[in-house]
């Protein structure tokens, strides 16, 4: 999370959540884009996903949630929402993991 500002690419974020969970061993189990923008519809742009090569914008408000799902077992999907500032970001979600 510590990288989102102005300027980066949404591709950019979902290759770095991607490449930590894959260097953990669970790249194959992370099957879904990192997040999502949140606004009029649950699921809207901007799209954090390895295709979204748009930057980020202050302003935009999306979601950072990645999600590891092991066969037959289950599987876990954390849910932060976050707002894009001039400096960088402002986490919305207020409740501790």
């Amino acid at each position: 999370m510590e990288k989102i500002r102005p300027g980066v690419k949404a591709s950019d974020l979902d290759k770095i959540a991607r490449d930590y969970i894959s260097q953990k061993g669970y790249g194959k189990f992370f099957n879904h884009s990192l997040g999502h923008g949140v606004g009029i519809e649950i699921h809207e742009y901007p799209f954090i996903s390895p295709f979204n090569k748009d930057v980020l914008k202050e302003g935009m408000i999306f979601t950072i949630e990645p999600g590891i799902y092991l066969p037959g077992t289950g599987g876990v999907r954390l849910e932060d929402m976050v707002l894009v500032t001039s400096s960088g970001f402002r986490k919305l979600t207020t409740i501790d993991k």
